[in-house]
């Protein structure tokens, strides 16, 4: 990058909201990937205005901008692909207005999660996407990627919250999209066309946010299974037996071995457990919810169930689930965080067939996921400096999502494409889908500035 660039976007913010020093590059190369490129430069915009700047000079320089939360990208997105500069919107961090009478918040992009919880905790109110970094991640970073978790089998994933978003064009305009109604079908629905765009059409600076009364009743049930295809069973006649979990969650056989390996836990290392979490607004109409789940457990072959009886239970009860992650990044030097979702009554096969890739290729790929929507992460746990053992990561990758397409499942259900599944995409969407995203990126940013390099949009 230009030296003159340089001084003009230090112009732009303030010394002291920029930065050039290597070691912030260094740090500013990755995110929660595998992958990595080191930036030219970093900002910390505080201003709608000091954007705007920034972007037009981008325009003007012809510099890449990439955009950037928190980092906890699990496929690359907030890497530097191409260099230039990182937006760092972590300091726009506001909540700019909490309305409960129209049940909607306005935020900065910069608003981590777990802070606008507890702003709305206290009105009796939440926003039920609930990403497993939800304690870091940042709500912009949330829109960009259409974030999910733990509870999208009941309340959905971000897109269907976002009711209005103001965003920097890359040529420096300001777009205002939707509106602050409930309901609105007015004119093309450009608010959805940014969110899950991951930061390639225009960087986000004001969100508005449907939220939620919170249910204060939940119960909570784990069940394991000695077979895949017994715990896809009572997943699948859950999900249609007309009571819907806030929760559902699928811990596999590899994932329990690894716990086992790495706590006192001492959990059954059965083919599946599964763990059920139920809300409502009394007691009796939570636990009728619960008691109908735990029927199915049983009528489904579950070799043990157990329900929490308070508060510290439930908590125990989710620790196999929720531990999963940190006992895996002991495994190996390396992890893949895979990202993928197939029709509910797939998720047997799709978890049958990932433990015969895993054989197959002579790797440990524990899984974990969201079975009530059918989202699955295999985490695929490699060394990276074993040149032959990261062929046969990549190679059964590849596999990996021919399988997911074969069943009529999608790339990816809330991590986003990013670099990671570039190579992939040509396996979900045909060239007229493709033509058309080029399109639509060429439109909104022809100099192709915005976070260049992701989702396969450049030939």
């Amino acid at each position: 990058m230009d030296k003159k660039v340089k001084q003009c976007l230090e112009e732009i913010v303030g010394a002291e909201n920029f930065t050039d020093s290597l070691i912030d590059l260094i740090a500013y190369a990755k995110d929660a990937s595998e992958h990595r490129h080191r930036p030219d430069a970093a900002m910390w915009p505080v201003t709608v205005e000091q954007i705007v700047a920034t972007l037009k000079l981008a325009n003007q320089a012809k510099f890449p901008v990439t955009p950037r939360g928190a980092g906890t990208s699990l496929a690359g997105l907030a890497v530097p692909d191409r260099g230039g500069v990182i937006l760092d919107l972590s300091r726009m961090d506001k909540i700019l207005a909490i309305n409960i009478e129209d049940r909607l918040v306005v935020v900065q992009p910069g608003v981590v999660y777990a802070d606008l919880d507890r702003a709305l905790a206290s009105y009796g109110f939440f926003f039920p996407p609930d990403p497993a970094s939800g304690s870091v991640c940042t709500l912009g970073g949330n829109v960009a990627t259409n974030a999910g978790g733990i509870k999208g089998a009941k309340y959905g994933t971000t897109k269907d919250y976002v009711l209005a978003l103001e965003v920097v064009l890359p040529d420096g305009r300001i777009l205002h999209t939707g509106s602050k109604c409930m309901k609105s079908v007015s004119g093309y629905d450009l608010t959805r066309l940014f969110v899950g765009s991951e930061g390639t059409l225009g960087v986000i600076t004001e969100i508005t946010l449907k939220v939620n009364p919170k249910p204060p009743m939940t119960s909570t049930a784990m069940a394991t299974f000695e077979t895949l295809e017994d715990a896809g069973r009572a997943i699948s006649e859950i999900m249609y037996s007309g009571i819907i979990p806030s929760a559902l969650e699928v811990v596999d056989q590899q994932t329990l071995i690894a716990i086992n390996q790495n706590t006192d836990l001492g959990l059954p290392e059965v083919e599946a457990l599964l763990v059920a979490e139920t809300d409502g607004y009394t007691r009796e109409e939570t636990e009728f919810q619960m008691e109908k789940i735990i029927e199915i457990f049983k009528k489904n072959n579950a070799t043990t169930t157990r329900q929490a009886d308070s508060k510290e239970e439930a908590e125990a009860l989710w620790t196999a689930r929720k531990s999963a992650y940190g006992v895996l990044a002991r495994i190996n030097n390396n992890l893949i965080v895979e990202d993928l979702a197939v029709p509910m009554s797939k998720v047997p096969d799709m978890l049958r067939s990932i433990s015969e890739l895993a054989k197959k290729h002579n790797l440990r790929i524990p899984t974990v996921g969201h079975a009530g929507d059918g989202n699955l992460h295999p985490v695929i746990c490699f060394d990276g400096t074993n040149p032959d053992e990261v062929k046969r990561v990549e190679e059964a990758s590849a596999q990996l999502f021919e399988k997911v397409i074969e069943l009529g499942g999608t790339l990816t259900g809330e991590h986003g494409i990013g670099l990671a599944k570039i190579p992939f995409m040509g396996l979900e969407h045909d060239q007229v889908s493709m033509d058309v995203m080029r399109s639509v990126k060429q439109l909104f940013d022809p100099n192709n500035i915005l976070n260049p390099g992701k989702m396969g949009l450049e030939e």
